[in-house]
């Protein structure tokens, strides 16, 4: 995942249907109901809400490389997968399985957390999404083979799918689909999950592009594409792809989810702003509200008990570097506080 230049949206609330746009004052529920510094060193990608088994997974690169596990009621630790370098996790309710968007694929035991097998895959593992349908795990990679199937009860690789283009964050309705929005081609890959091939690909048709969130309101069948260029929410028709609206998003989103309870879905953005948009009717929706959250809250993951969106971020000192970096050289990178990453807690 990238993250790209960002702007805040004003107090504005903006209603759409497929062609209608009206304007309405903003007045939304959502605040930063905890913020829990949990520490520790390396950098993150995706967070990853287990709603059953009750615990957060969080991918740590760099020196002494981990998933850092804590429980989330609460949000103590409960424990790390070790000696793992992923961008992500997701786990399997039935099996009890875990499993990293690692190379290989590292992959444990949710109850004690302890390590099960390593699995070789191809690629460059980064997104990953845990399908209840059929208890399978897809491993998406921005190089080929875009994605890996994994057999959630005992890891086997059970094939690869070429999406065409780079995936970012995937969606299913639990029926046997799977959506996964491609990042360099503004463009939805629709999967069957039985045959493990692309059964289409849905255009945005230059409504939206750099598209790194996806969310599904597999109910009313409503794609929430999260994108960049320009930074706007698509919403389509995820039996046909067709276009239904689009809405201004705060930020350059690098994540989404949907609240299936709530009818609400929310796209985080690294400059500290979370954008909560609510679906009204299958075809009309509203910028509900825009949350503040804190500089570099890129993703999120939804606690579906709670109804709480959780995001993961960390303070960091200006760069070191003196003097302007020598033409074409990149400027001095900056260095994250210790003890400053935190986990946050976005609730009514």
């Amino acid at each position: 995942m990238r993250l790209f230049a960002l702007s805040i949206l004003s107090g504005l609330a903006v209603f759409a249907t497929a062609g209608i746009t009206h304007k309405a004052i903003q007045d939304g529920p959502y605040k930063v109901l905890q913020t829990v510094k949990v520490g520790g060193d390396g950098g993150f990608d995706y967070v990853y809400a287990d709603s059953v088994g009750r615990k957060v997974y969080i991918a740590r690169g760099g020196a002494g490389a981990r998933v850092s596990v804590f429980n989330l009621d609460g949000l103590s630790a409960a424990g790390e997968i070790a000696k793992t370098n992923a961008r992500g996790a997701a786990t399997d309710a039935k099996y009890h399985t875990g499993f990293a968007s690692s190379q290989p694929v590292a992959m444990w035991d949710t109850n004690t957390l302890a390590p099960i097998k390593t699995i070789p895959v191809e690629g460059r593992p980064d997104g990953i999404l845990a399908d209840a349908f059929n208890h399978r795990i897809y491993i998406f990679s921005h190089s080929a083979p875009n994605v890996t199937v994994i057999d959630a009860k005992d890891g086997s690789v059970l094939g690869t799918i070429d999406l065409g283009g780079a995936p970012e964050q995937a969606a299913s309705d639990g029926k046997g689909t799977i959506y996964v929005d491609i990042e360099d081609k503004g463009a939805v890959g629709v999967i069957d999950a039985k045959t493990m091939k692309l059964r289409a690909t849905y255009s945005l048709n230059g409504k939206g592009d750099g598209c790194a969130g996806l969310a599904l309101d597999a109910k009313n069948n409503v794609l929430f594409v999260a994108c960049r260029e320009p930074q706007v929410m698509v919403m389509l028709d995820a039996k046909t792809g067709k276009y239904l609206a689009d809405l201004p998003l705060a930020g350059g989103s690098d994540g989404a989810v949907f609240n299936s309870k709530t009818k609400e879905a929310f796209s985080s953005h690294g400059n500290g702003t979370l954008t909560v948009i609510k679906e009204t009717s299958p075809t009309t929706f509203v910028v509900e509200e825009t949350v503040k959250t804190m500089t570099g809250a890129k993703t999120l993951t939804l606690d579906s008990k709670t109804g709480n969106i959780l995001l993961i971020a960390a303070e960091y000192a200006a760069p070191t570097q003196t003097t302007p970096p020598a033409q074409g050289a990149r400027p001095g990178r900056r260095q994250m506080i210790p003890g400053s990453f935190s986990i946050l807690v976005v609730g009514k």
